[in-house]
């Protein structure tokens, strides 16, 4: 373990700072740390950083509630850029995204590994953007009720192709079901972890209540 004295600031004092959520190993953010920005972090065991534009310390979450909670704090080989782990309570991004990196500049199709997430920040990206030609922007033009209708019939879909126990175009309905929700869920304000966390939160539930069935 280093102590914060070994740290080195730059000219300005301030020190580079990663945000990695340390569930899904998501870059969140790049922000920067003072000294004093640095000790209430480890202090408080939530993130606070230093705004280079408002000349200020900052909070994470002190005004939206999407606080972040520090799992560890490590520096580079030099000593000169941390790289902090958190479990987060929302959104990292003030856009409502999960992450502030959601612009994607380059991909390696054959490389790329899709993720819920990504998908979930293209849609944030499509709703914010609205590029002409879209089918998303398209459903974020109609509205709710033609994102509901989208759902509905996708949903029957599936229902259809699960009947037939035709693999392949249950595979083909989901997947179309999921990304219709997933576009409800970018219209109505509700993000990838707040449903994790609903089901995370049952799981618990179910493991509870198994736990009682064999103690009785």
């Amino acid at each position: 373990m280093i102590k914060t004295e070994e740290l080195k600031f730059d000219k300005d004092g301030l020190i580079p700072a990663i945000v990695v959520d340390t569930v899904t190993k998501e870059v969140l953010t790049l922000a920067y740390m003072n000294k004093e920005s640095l000790e209430i972090t480890l202090t408080k065991g939530l993130t606070c950083f230093y705004s280079r534009s408002r000349r200020q310390l900052w909070l994470k979450g002190e005004t939206s509630g999407n606080y972040q909670h520090v799992v560890s704090v490590t520096a580079d080989c030099d000593k000169d850029a941390l790289v902090v782990k958190v479990e987060k309570d929302g959104p990292a991004c003030h856009t409502g995204a999960e992450s502030c990196f959601f612009n994607p500049l380059y991909i390696n199709e054959e490389k790329h590994e899709f993720s819920l997430r990504g998908l979930y920040g293209l849609l944030l990206d499509r709703k914010a953007q609205m590029p002409q030609g879209s089918y998303t922007t398209y459903l974020f033009e109609k509205g709710l009720d033609k994102i509901l209708k989208k759902v509905g019939e996708e949903s029957t879909e599936v229902i259809i192709a699960g009947k037939a126990q035709d693999k392949k175009e249950t595979i083909y309905e989901i997947a179309d079901l999921a990304y219709h929700i997933m576009v409800l869920m970018v219209q109505s304000g509700i993000t990838v972890d707040e449903v994790r966390a609903e089901l995370a939160s049952r799981h618990i539930i179910d493991h509870k209540v198994k736990q009682e069935k064999m103690t009785k």
